[in-house]
């Protein structure tokens, strides 16, 4: 959603106390990135009708012009531009001796001077004037002369990484030109210098390739499915498939020349061996021989059929693969070409005589060493056309590609490290980190996606470089990536509300130098930038003003925790069930409650609600607020008066994997029971699903046992696919005991023909409920 009036102006209000509140000799800038080196003086220059303007050769004039309009828009004037002007107002001047990206900025009130080696820097320089403008020169109201200045100044910029990177995965999710060429905008205005498009996946091919018209005809798209991405079921022979869209290859022009304008290099990804159901829909003679399933394009995750890849063993595999690079080498002017590399299976490999043939021939051993093959025979090509190659770091399980830079992304990206202990560059985004598809924000307000939270804290705070790196690791580190998948987008706003505002603490962590981080000033920073992207008509998540929470047992009773990752914040709350207000109870620390409870709390500033309502119903029954005995640290959710949502990852649930589950609920003394329930949720496309077999047993001593019922589920009931929280209930009971004992037995793995086939299970739990 957008901020609205009232958001800006507190968001304004915020931004400019904080700017104020500086010491005198270090305001912070509200620029993003921080630049490396500043000072601000008092007074301003102001841009007036007669403003000139002074550029050394056309590629300049076209940056100044580009800015002015800017000003044009709103202001209602345009300063004027002229080649060869030594006494202009605002002046150009190319200094050869600086770095390549780096500029200085030099502002006094009745003079502009920029300096850089080239037309990078002056870029550069040019947006870090535009973000200190007001926002609507980005195309909103009308903006009154006297604002149109820019405070007096001097700064010595460069960025920490020559890649300051954003992927964009245009497959699994068709994002229109249009809307790619407004990321691209934001994103060069944040100094990001590379796109990475990621073209080719398993749900479709986006890419014109003229010599093979079934990649776009078929490849481009998929049958409508509206089930979120891991539940959807695969095409079957004969459905129609209506979703998807692809770029002509005069859309992919004109990308590169947009973003190539605006100093960003537009680097392709062409999926290999793996990720690639889109193409072999399209020409299945490329899949092993073996092979003998429908192959259509993946509407989601895609189960077993996900291990169809191409045949390593087949010579018209790389006789396809090196047509399409010579289409796409024609496209994209940009030194490197990614491969993917990614997620190969190799079940088919293994049983296909193709494969097996060429694993003879070429004398390897192991089948990760077929990979290495593929990757190296494609790389290969690949460098015979000026082009230097980047893969995802499943590539270092096997022998790596000559040169190959490689991603880091599982985890941390620690992988990346083995490439770089061969002398490989590497680049940095770890999903753990850099995932945008993640969560950002306390996932009750959040739309679904999966795993867990990358909270713009997170992103900010990131310092690729850890400390327990050799020295040669970080002269190989080329830079940094927030990753964008878009399996669980809709639309182009989706995309957006995922991107930002991450993507200018990414900016931050690409650009402004080692060991400056503050995450109080980049936020007063960002509440003056965010406004240009939203000017430019992004819709940007407000995640940062929600509450987190954490309810505890603690002595029979329950202690309610909250926080905000903005400290600038106030939460005021109410214990009644009714809309807090500035005027309800600030919270300053945390409190518990003895009886049901209905919580609510939000986040203020200046007097304006800035997040969304936090509501807690503390619902009280036996169980609630009495310990329970397992091994599971986050078994405390089972008696905290606190019911999970349909994210099994909100921090509500307690979950077993593979494995079977018991624990013990101790009421504290002889408890009349009659009814007894547990949470359960089911998420098939995570393969999360109910257990088996559920028993229940009581105790008075904690060792002697019996058991008073059981409840047993067929598969069906298991493994029927949806997304459903659903209570496990033992009625009926009449005991008086003090324990009482859960047995819970794991079904196994996900059985043939579901979507998530073959995979070991999740069981999770929220909440015992004793009556």
């Amino acid at each position: 959603m957008k901020i609205g009036s009232i958001g800006i102006v507190c968001a304004l209000s915020l931004a400019f106390s904080a700017w104020a509140g500086q010491s005198a000799d270090r305001p912070v800038l509200p620029v993003i990135p921080a630049p490396m080196e500043y000072m601000v003086d008092s007074g301003y220059f102001y841009f007036t009708p007669a403003t000139t303007i002074g550029v050394e050769c056309e590629s300049q004039l076209q940056l100044a012009s580009r800015f002015v309009a800017l000003l044009g828009h709103t202001a209602g004037f345009l300063p004027g531009v002229e080649v060869g002007a030594p006494e202009a107002d605002v002046q150009f001047t190319t200094v050869a001796s600086m770095a390549d990206e780096a500029y200085r900025l030099s502002v006094t009130t009745g003079h502009v001077a920029i300096e850089a080696s080239g037309d990078a820097g002056f870029f550069y320089a040019l947006q870090t004037l535009r973000q200190l403008l007001p926002s609507v020169i980005e195309g909103g109201e009308p903006i009154a002369r006297n604002l149109c200045r820019i405070p007096v100044m001097t700064i010595n910029d460069a960025p920490r990484f020559g890649y300051r990177g954003l992927m964009l995965d245009v497959s699994r999710f068709f994002i229109p030109k249009a809307d790619v060429l407004k990321i691209i905008e934001v994103a060069s205005m944040l100094k990001i210098n590379k796109l990475h498009l990621h073209l080719v996946d398993d749900n479709g091919w986006r890419i014109e390739i003229k010599k093979y018209p079934r990649l776009t005809r078929v490849g481009a798209w998929r049958v409508k499915r509206d089930e979120p991405f891991p539940n959807r079921r695969n095409q079957e022979p004969g459905e129609e498939a209506t979703e998807g869209g692809f770029y002509t290859q005069d859309d992919i022009r004109e990308i590169v020349r947009y973003a190539a304008d605006r100093q960003i290099e537009v680097i392709p990804e062409i999926e290999m061996p793996a990720h690639t159901n889109s193409s072999l829909a399209a020409y299945p003679q490329l899949a092993c021989p073996v092979e003998d399933r429908f192959i259509g394009v993946l509407p989601g995750i895609g189960g077993k059929n996900s291990e169809i890849v191409y045949c390593a063993g087949n010579d018209s595999v790389f006789t396809f693969l090196e047509d399409v690079i010579d289409e796409v080498v024609e496209l994209f002017p940009s030194k490197y070409i990614h491969l993917g590399g990614d997620e190969a299976s190799k079940v088919n490999w293994a049983r296909c005589p193709k494969c097996q043939a060429r694993m003879k021939a070429e004398h390897i051993e192991h089948i990760e060493e077929l990979q290495s093959y593929f990757m190296t025979r494609m790389s290969n090509y690949v460098r015979s056309k000026g082009k230097e190659v980047m893969g995802w770091d499943e590539l270092t399980n096997s022998t790596l590609p000559e040169g190959a830079i490689i991603y880091g992304w599982q985890g941390m990206g620690k992988a990346a490290l083995k490439a770089a202990e061969q002398g490989h560059r590497f680049i940095m985004t770890p999903a753990r980190i850099l995932y945008l598809i993640r969560y950002q924000g306390p996932q009750w307000f959040e739309p679904v996606t999966y795993f867990g939270n990358n909270t713009l804290k997170d992103v900010y705070l990131y310092e690729p470089v850890q400390k327990d790196w050799k020295p040669a690791y970080e002269s190989l580190l080329m830079g940094v990536q927030a990753s964008m998948w878009t399996e669980f987008c809709s639309s182009a706003a989706d995309v957006e509300y995922q991107l930002f505002p991450r993507l200018l603490a990414l900016a931050d962590v690409a650009w402004a130098q080692k060991g400056t981080k503050d995450w109080p000033a980049f936020l007063s920073r960002l509440d003056r930038v965010l406004p240009h992207v939203e000017t430019l008509g992004m819709t940007c998540a407000r995640s940062m003003y929600n509450i987190d929470h954490k309810v505890t047992p603690e002595k029979k009773r329950l202690r309610v925790m909250l926080s905000c990752i903005r400290p600038d914040v106030e939460i005021h709350y109410t214990c009644d069930g009714t809309e807090p207000t500035i005027a309800s109870p600030r919270y300053d620390d945390s409190f518990t409650v003895d009886a049901s409870t209905c919580v609510k709390a939000a986040t203020f500033a200046q007097g304006v609600q800035m997040g969304k309502t936090l509501t807690l119903d503390l619902q009280w029954n036996l169980a609630t607020g009495k310990p329970v005995i397992a091994s599971n640290e986050n078994s405390y959710v089972l008696t905290n008066g606190v019911r999970g949502s349909l994210r099994h990852t909100d921090s509500e649930w307690t979950g077993w994997y593979d494995q079977d589950a018991s624990f013990v609920l101790d009421l504290g003394k002889k408890t009349p029971v009659s009814e007894v329930s547990l949470g359960c949720i089911t998420n098939s496309g995570m393969a999360v699903h109910k257990p088996a077999v559920i028993r229940l047993s009581v105790s008075n001593d904690k060792k002697n046992y019996r058991q008073i019922g059981e409840i047993v589920y067929t598969p069906e009931e298991i493994f029927a696919n949806r997304t459903a929280v659903e209570d496990a209930l033992f009625d009926n009971l009449d005991v008086k005991t003090r324990y009482l004992r859960f047995e819970v037995k794991n079904p196994g793995v996900c059985p043939k023909g579901d979507v998530r086939e073959g995979q070991k299970i999740w069981m999770y739990f929220d909440e015992v409920i004793v009556k």
